[in-house]
């Protein structure tokens, strides 16, 4: 059991029989009355999306999450294959599973898929990843005098504000947990 200080983005936990993967957390604390905790919850087995909130005392039963690295091999639709680096099986994982994870997907990139019984229900990608520019605005001299930003569309087909230096062609590094520009990698 854990208490709701313990409750993190990404803990799977047990609910009135269903198992819900935590999508946001936020600590809300009452001028008079005691603390309560609203939670963005996700249900991993048929995907609805929906918010709580619970009391401060309440406690919730941990579900155990199995993790294998796996290889993202390909797409097919709205499936996506991934290999299992320690018995080289090959998983298929519906995009309704991976959310907006498939924007950073790119071929033979190595991660780790989190399993409940045998049945994927999320994909953990690294916290940044290097990813090509392929088509955003030309940059111009002068341009970088008010820190302006263009939006540039990366090789995986994510849209990124990026600042106005930034070509066609050039390498970024973007951050998987909010899809920002960080740096020209």
């Amino acid at each position: 059991m854990i208490n709701v200080g313990e409750l993190r983005k990404g803990i799977v936990i047990e609910l009135d029989d269903k198992v819900y993967r935590v999508m946001e957390y936020h600590h809300i604390k009452m001028g008079r009355g005691g603390a309560q905790v609203r939670l963005k919850l996700l249900d991993v087995r048929s995907g609805a999306i929906f918010e709580r909130t619970f009391s401060a005392q309440e406690r919730f039963a941990r579900t155990r999450v199995d993790r294998h690295p796996v290889q993202f091999l390909y797409s097919d639709g709205d499936m996506y294959e991934f290999m299992d680096q320690q018995n080289y099986e090959q998983r298929s994982v519906p995009r309704s599973i991976l959310g907006d994870a498939v924007n950073y997907l790119k071929d033979g990139m190595h991660l780790e898929l989190a399993y409940i019984d045998e049945e994927p229900i999320d994909v953990e990608l690294p916290l940044n990843i290097e990813l090509r520019v392929e088509e955003t605005d030309p940059g111009f001299k002068g341009d970088t005098a008010t820190g302006g930003t263009k939006p540039a569309r990366t090789e995986t087909g994510l849209v990124v504000n990026v600042p106005l230096f930034v070509n066609t062609g050039d390498v970024i590094r973007v951050d998987t947990r909010s899809g920002t520009y960080i740096e020209r990698a």
